[in-house]
């Protein structure tokens, strides 16, 4: 895996080809400053665009086959074997993609689920189609296979695909864009459950409303339906989306002045990628309320208009004599808003295909924090169970900064992988 020094200058959800190194969570803001001292991190391996992951994991199971991986691809595990109170094994149906027989058949399927894939986090309606004609085509095919082992470690995402688990669990994060694949439908963590394993934190999910780039548009302020400020809008988007679905039920809105919203413009070309830029034209041309005064903005949004007026004077007389945001935020990214129109956009966590909040799911199956084992409700493991990403309850299952899924799933991953390997079985 290749990883690159290059600094972005300004804050970013996610920067441009030409950085590597960026402050992408909340490292630069209150009240984390208090606890460590700000540094530039980044979680992306050289590639364009957004295929860094894919470009890691590519690395990561080239390594892999390397050491003598059996792989099986388009296999789906129904069942864990138990014998003797333990997890020896797995039950599942797989497709042969080396017969000759279905070769068509399977780079059909491969090409409708790389598609459904892309589309099923922004155009949710078109994925659907796309995977079930892909799922139509694997249910043919697919035939009855076992394996036998020594342990068995479940890593197979969250359940964010899971409607059902979903709805039950989301809360105020219910209308998050699911962000995934359809693999991560609960499936792993109800195979553990079955098994005796326990869960947690099931109600915590990640919004990832980002007010950047561009980054001008951090220097506004964020306010709740009751006009008061939301918090710092230098926080990590999942962090600041957070506080927002706790105190206003994930709405809210950004609202800057005439000489922000021109910076803010100007800016996109140089600081964003390409979904980030489609994203910027629907906000900058119809995607925002536009007003003469900020009492005339409160009407068009909704906001009681004193309230609205009282948080942004706060913030400006804050900034004038020299007392600082009331909500900490950093002072390079404070700027008064003192000049008309004034213009706010709606960061509601909602399913929007123009303006969507992706999300994912944190919890998971409770596992041992030396091993990865799976464990029981009595906080006994299930022998030969272990859990590992998503599917486990992990470092960012009570609250998710940029890249801690990667970090989570690889140390989770060795974990498990370590202390299975002592396991056999005849």
């Amino acid at each position: 895996a290749r990883f690159h020094a290059t600094l972005c200058p300004y804050k970013t959800s996610y920067p441009t080809d030409a950085h590597y190194l960026y402050y992408s969570g909340n490292e630069k803001a209150w009240p984390y400053t208090e606890h460590a001292e700000p540094a530039p991190r980044g979680h992306r391996q050289v590639a364009k665009g957004l295929s860094s992951g894919h470009a890691l994991l590519a690395a990561l199971m080239e390594s892999a086959m390397r050491a003598g991986v059996a792989f099986r691809p388009l296999s789906r595990v129904h069942a864990l074997s138990c014998e003797d109170g333990a997890v020896r094994g797995v039950r599942y149906r797989t497709v042969d993609v080396d017969d000759p027989a279905i070769a068509a058949r399977v780079a059909t399927h491969r090409r409708l689920s790389a598609v459904a894939g892309k589309l099923g986090n922004w155009a949710p309606a078109i994925g659907k189609r796309l995977g079930r004609r892909a799922e139509a085509i694997w249910q043919a095919q697919a035939v009855e296979a076992a394996e036998r082992a020594g342990a068995v470690v479940v890593s197979a995402g969250g359940f964010v695909f899971n409607r059902e688990m979903k709805a039950k669990y989301a809360g105020g994060f219910a209308d998050i864009v699911p962000l995934g694949t359809v693999g991560d439908d609960g499936t792993g963590i109800n195979l553990g459950v079955a098994a005796g394993g326990s869960t947690d934190h099931l109600e915590r999910m990640t919004a990832w409303r980002f007010l950047s780039p561009p980054s001008a548009l951090l220097e506004g302020v964020t306010v709740g339906p009751d006009g008061d400020r939301i918090a710092n809008e230098d926080l990590y988007g999942a962090t600041h989306s957070q506080v927002m679905v706790a105190r206003y039920g994930g709405r809210g809105y950004l609202i800057v002045d005439a000489e922000i919203w021109r910076k803010a413009r100007a800016q996109i070309r140089h600081q964003t990628q390409a979904f980030q830029k489609i994203q910027a034209a629907y906000l900058f041309s119809t995607g925002h309320q536009k007003a003469g005064t900020l009492g005339g903005l409160a009407a068009r949004i909704g906001v009681p208009a004193e309230a609205l007026v009282a948080t942004v004077g706060a913030y400006n007389d804050g900034i004038a004599s020299g007392a600082g945001d009331p909500a900490h935020k950093a002072a390079e990214l404070c700027t008064p808003l003192q000049v008309g129109p004034f213009y706010a956009i709606d960061i509601s966590i909602r399913n929007s295909p123009a303006f969507p909040a992706p999300g994912l799911t944190l919890g998971g199956l409770r596992v041992d924090e030396d091993t990865g084992q799976v464990l029981t409700a009595a906080d006994t493991p299930v022998a030969g169970l272990y859990a590992a990403g998503r599917t486990a309850v992990g470092i960012c299952s009570n609250s998710y900064v940029s890249g801690l899924s990667l970090a989570d799933g690889i140390f989770s991953g060795r974990r498990a992988g370590a202390h299975a390997a002592g396991s056999r079985v005849a």
